[in-house]
């Protein structure tokens, strides 16, 4: 199973869409330290776990990320940051990590305009510097997607940075914690600008295939087309509340790692359960399942399924995932023919191979 590791609820940054607010920059925020041998004992009765590493910011805890990857060598290790301190992370421990998710949210006036002036630089400085100590894990940019951002514009100028370049870029709309009014006008900013930027997208991901022999590696349409391909039915692609969960800084179990305040996303404890206590112990409920691309979208985000804060407006968020999928849908007979003209591999469309914590649908 995935297991999101909130080594501290501290943070660095104040990012504008933030929804933990400013009590990140309290010095007293807790840690794991406390608990961290329960949180190691319980980790080792799950005979192949992938750690996430989360916060807050995890990187202001290295030593206890150190003790965990030490103490739990078994494990596939990721880390989702926001890059600020990567230059700080030993060559032992940064190559050992499967998957490096940085929050990059497009081009340096986007990212910095919401994580604070000179992060993109920063950003930059420190991907030339782990790919200087020999990185070679797949490097994500983890996109945040608010009223400003252009997806076309934001996820083809990510795709072209070289050195250091990031392997696959992965979003998600700023829908959850942002008050709806924050968008001024988020239909029309659906109609607009996102969905036309998705099928332009769409389009610029299927020529890099038809022309390179490779594909661009925008990780919602590979993972989603995958789906197309195979006829397969998904659940929640996330897996959150399935086989993913968050154990925060208290060792408090949650089906998912955005919600430590919300006590009806609890399920377990690490000193009192096993993992097998937990798996499949929160599932999307009403109205998801009745939808008629649930066997593709897989419900999108279980907290939202259960703590809906736009109310009915959140249809319109629905509509874009359905958009994407019918576009997409309307590229699968030219990939099919790609493939099997031998263009591209199928297997090519095999993304993530293990959960790391990209949660697919945007």
């Amino acid at each position: 199973m995935l297991y999101f590791l909130s080594l501290t609820r501290k943070c660095n940054l104040k990012c504008k869409y933030c929804g933990e607010g400013d009590n990140l920059k309290e010095e007293n925020q807790p840690r794991m330290d406390s608990n961290i041998d329960q949180v190691i004992d319980f980790l080792l009765k799950d005979p192949s776990p992938i750690i996430a590493f989360y916060g807050g910011e995890p990187l202001l805890n290295i030593p206890l990320l150190k003790k965990v990857m030490d103490s739990v060598p078994n494990s596939i290790f990721l880390l989702q940051t926001n890059g600020v301190l990567l230059h700080r992370l030993d060559d032992f421990y940064l190559n050992q990590l499967h998957t490096i998710l940085v929050s990059i949210d497009g081009p340096p006036q986007i990212t910095d305009y919401n994580r604070g002036e000179g992060t993109f630089q920063k950003i930059q400085d420190n991907l030339r510097i782990i790919k200087q100590k020999g990185y070679s894990g797949d490097l994500i940019a983890r996109m945040t997607v608010s009223h400003r951002s252009n997806i076309y514009r934001d996820v083809s100028y990510l795709l072209s940075m070289e050195s250091p370049s990031f392997d696959h870029v992965h979003w998600q709309l700023d829908v959850i914690w942002s008050p709806l009014e924050d968008w001024n006008d988020f239909a029309y900013w659906v109609d607009n600008s996102y969905n036309p930027g998705i099928i332009r997208l769409i389009n610029k991901w299927v020529e890099s295939i038809k022309n390179s022999s490779s594909m661009l590696g925008i990780v919602p349409f590979i993972s989603i087309m995958n789906t197309l391909l195979s006829g397969n039915t998904v659940e929640l692609r996330c897996g959150s509340g399935i086989d993913s969960f968050a154990i925060h800084t208290d060792g408090a179990i949650y089906g998912c790692p955005v919600c430590p305040e919300y006590e009806d996303f609890i399920v377990g404890h690490v000193s009192r359960n096993i993992p097998e206590d937990i798996y499949r112990s929160l599932l999307i409920t009403t109205p998801c399942p009745t939808c008629e691309v649930y066997s593709i979208c897989g419900g999108r985000c279980l907290f939202v399924n259960r703590h809906n804060f736009w109310g009915n407006s959140f249809s319109e968020v629905c509509k874009t995932v359905k958009h994407l999928i019918s576009e997409l849908q309307k590229k699968k007979p030219e990939i099919d023919r790609y493939i099997d003209k031998g263009i591209i591999n199928r297997k090519e469309f095999h993304y993530p191979e293990i959960n790391n914590s990209c949660e697919i649908i945007p």
